[in-house]
């Protein structure tokens, strides 16, 4: 891999698949850890998102000697003071699937009316290039913790993230609507800004260079 690609430092598949749709315009090629062969993981060990991201970022930039970016994202719920955080994708257990995940929320707020169950999803991506950080955004979306799971679309906790100015949950909005409004798809928004940004940049250093 050259300093030509942008590696998604994640395993998620699901994340995977939303950061390729939105930055897949970019004039550069697109590389996933899987298609990397990448199989040395990262232990994610911080405390908030933006120290995940970070390390996350710094690790496999490393690796790939490439333009990395690493996300670290989760849902914050106000009763549960704060929790899961960053422990989100693995609340239920190290394991853990998103149904469990989400069936733990539910359980735990089950009878919370809807005033106590205000909640929000965070986004932090890390830009890197051989260990180097380049640029870091942070954004969040504000909702609600639903009382039952609602729609086939998203991943994660989207079915019960209940988003009041379009009175759905994330899971029942179309992949455009969600981008929209998302956590995620506001950061990503900065971040192609940024990299068409950063990449006619290089274009044009390299153009002078030859």
């Amino acid at each position: 891999m050259t300093e030509e690609g942008l590696l998604l430092a994640t395993t998620n598949q699901g994340k995977t698949k939303e950061l390729k749709a939105r930055l897949g315009s970019l004039p550069i090629a697109i590389y996933s850890l899987r298609e990397m062969h990448i199989t040395q993981l990262f232990p994610e060990k911080g405390k908030t998102f933006l120290e995940n991201a970070r390390g996350k970022s710094l690790y496999y930039s490393h690796q790939a000697k490439a333009l990395t970016l690493a996300e670290d994202s989760g849902i914050e719920i106000e009763y549960l003071n704060g929790a899961p955080g960053v422990y989100s994708s693995r609340f239920a257990g190290p394991n853990a699937t998103d149904e469990e995940n989400l069936q733990k929320v539910l359980r735990l707020l089950d009878g919370i009316p809807p005033e106590k169950r205000k909640a929000r999803f965070v986004s932090c991506m890390v830009l890197s290039l051989k260990g180097k950080i380049i640029k870091v955004i942070q954004e969040h979306a504000e909702g609600l913790i639903a009382f039952q799971k609602k729609g086939n679309s998203g991943f994660g906790y989207d079915p019960i993230f209940y988003y009041p100015p379009l009175r759905r949950t994330f899971a029942e909005l179309s992949s455009d609507q969600k981008n929209a409004v998302s956590h995620r798809g506001r950061a990503l928004d900065k971040m192609h800004t940024f990299l068409l940004s950063y990449l006619s940049l290089q274009n044009s250093r390299k153009g002078e260079g030859g």
